[in-house]
């Protein structure tokens, strides 16, 4: 069933926002994906839970969608092939008890479990069923500003055993990752040329963050 026209109410933490050409632009992050090792844990039907991610003009199209398997849990496992700045998130679901009703925000822990799930998450959502894509929810962009993995966690529905999620719209600005060797030097008052016959590189590799 696809959802039917309706549209939730703003409230602390989200906003209704308006069509405009740009949102296709700022909602791209998910062509930063790193869609080859998205989890998507609980989702009924193998790899569903990657489709949810694409271009904001196919929001709508409903034949393509997640849906819960065991229980009304989701947990998606998001790694970027460099880091993120976060500054929205649209969940469009069904117009019924199948959407979920809470969002649960995890950053850079990858490969969480729902063994995980206790931790206290960096930011959480209560959210308002929402069928068209009207409400947009906003990350706190100081604690979201260097993410390489995001896990989203729908604890709860609003009744129904399935949860079920049609879009899961990502906006904000994309930097390439980067990774440095270091070269440790060790420095003598009077160097001994016996002592300097190798010569030692240790290369160490980081994230920036």
């Amino acid at each position: 069933m696809a959802p039917h026209g309706r549209s939730g109410h703003s409230c602390e933490g989200d906003h209704d926002h308006h069509e405009t050409p740009e949102m296709g632009i700022q909602y791209g992050l998910y062509t930063k994906i790193d869609k080859e090792n998205l989890e998507c844990l609980n989702e009924s039907i193998e790899n569903s839970g990657k489709k949810v991610f694409k271009p904001w003009e196919e929001r709508l199209n409903f034949t393509e969608y997640v849906e819960s398997d065991a229980d009304e849990e989701l947990l998606f496992n998001i790694p970027f092939t460099g880091n993120i700045k976060l500054k929205g998130i649209v969940v469009i679901g069904e117009d019924s008890a199948s959407h979920p009703s809470k969002m649960r925000l995890f950053k850079n822990r990858p490969h969480m479990t729902f063994d995980d799930v206790g931790a206290t998450p960096e930011q959480e959502f209560d959210l308002q069923i929402d069928s068209q894509g009207s409400l947009e929810y906003s990350p706190r962009v100081v604690t979201f500003n260097t993410v390489y993995h995001l896990s989203i966690h729908f604890p709860t529905n609003f009744g129904s055993d399935k949860t079920r999620i049609y879009y899961i719209g990502l906006k904000g600005e994309f930097s390439e990752g980067h990774r440095h060797g270091v070269t440790l030097c060790t420095y003598e008052a009077t160097p001994n040329v016996m002592d300097h016959k190798n010569v030692l590189e240790d290369h160490v590799s980081y994230r920036v963050q």
